[in-house]
């Protein structure tokens, strides 16, 4: 294998037809004097000795990465110029080149409960799980030393930002919301690093023993007021219906007759004990007016 350049700047794809550039830093900067000496006499020493261990030295010099893997190698400390390597196999020179495997496969994991102030001064616990992956393994490996202890202490960090600019109600009721927000802004952090973000949800949020008390008793009162407005309205619309039969029995006496009539009825299949002989009220009011 040849000495190849070095990069001053790591390529992220995204998708299939755009792209863009991430500054690396220190970590890729070129070498305007290029390899030195040294440098050189190493190459040819390790090739040299791979053509004197042939077909041995294949042992060392074939590597093999997993579907869901990429390579980033180092020679000489430096970063090659190529990006990362497989799926599949790869090539390494002993001595002077070094790699390490990067998982390109989802991750999730869980942010540890928060303590968080509302914005309306209610203290509340929220937990949440966070799904993400690694877009650029040679970012993951050169930008920071450990990306995925780096997300989930930036989730933590996160959560309590976002969740500090709401108030109790829309803790509650918008976790959609909260959850979309908190992905764009952990997305947004961590683009540098090579890690996108693809998922965050709010689990559970856990609210005091005393507020929870109080705010049973809130919604219960709410529950009695409400049944008070039904049962007035039921009480309204019989009323009504109570003064149109009376208007209908009052243009027909006989109707009243028959109502008699259809109660004992009623009151006789039941099997009751009880005999009611109805009694006209008009005989009642001779017997008052004498």
């Amino acid at each position: 294998m040849e000495n190849e350049g070095y990069s001053d700047t790591l390529k992220i794809e995204e998708g299939a037809h755009s792209s863009r550039h991430v500054p690396m830093g220190y970590v890729a900067q070129a070498n305007p004097e290029g390899p030195g000496c040294c440098a050189i006499i190493l190459t040819i020493v390790s090739y040299l000795l791979i053509l004197a261990t042939f077909p041995f030295s294949l042992c060392m010099c074939i590597k093999v990465v997993q579907e869901y893997e990429r390579a980033v190698i180092f020679r000489l400390g430096r970063l090659l110029k190529g990006g990362a390597k497989g799926p599949g196999i790869f090539f390494v020179v002993p001595c002077i080149d070094s790699y390490r495997k990067v998982d390109l496969r989802t991750v999730s994991f869980d942010v540890p409960p928060q303590e968080v102030l509302s914005k309306d001064s209610v203290t509340v616990s929220v937990d949440a799980v966070v799904y993400y992956r690694v877009s650029n393994p040679m970012a993951a490996v050169c930008n920071i030393s450990d990306f995925s202890h780096s997300t989930r202490l930036l989730a933590a960090t996160t959560l309590r930002n976002v969740l500090g600019t709401k108030n109790l109600a829309e803790i509650l009721s918008e976790r959609e919301s909260i959850s979309h927000n908190m992905q764009s802004s952990l997305d947004e952090a961590t683009d540098p690093w090579g890690v996108k973000v693809e998922r965050v949800e709010i689990k559970d949020v856990r609210l005091p023993v005393q507020l929870q008390r109080a705010m049973a008793a809130e919604a219960e009162a709410a529950r009695e007021a409400r049944a008070k407005v039904i049962a007035a309205e039921g009480e309204q619309r019989a009323s009504r219906a109570l003064k149109e039969a009376a208007e209908v029995i009052t243009e027909s006496p006989a109707a009243l007759q028959l109502r008699y009539l259809q109660t004992l009825s009623q009151i006789s299949a039941e099997k009751n004990s009880t005999i009611i002989f109805p009694l006209p009220i008009d005989i009642i009011n001779n017997l008052v007016s004498k």
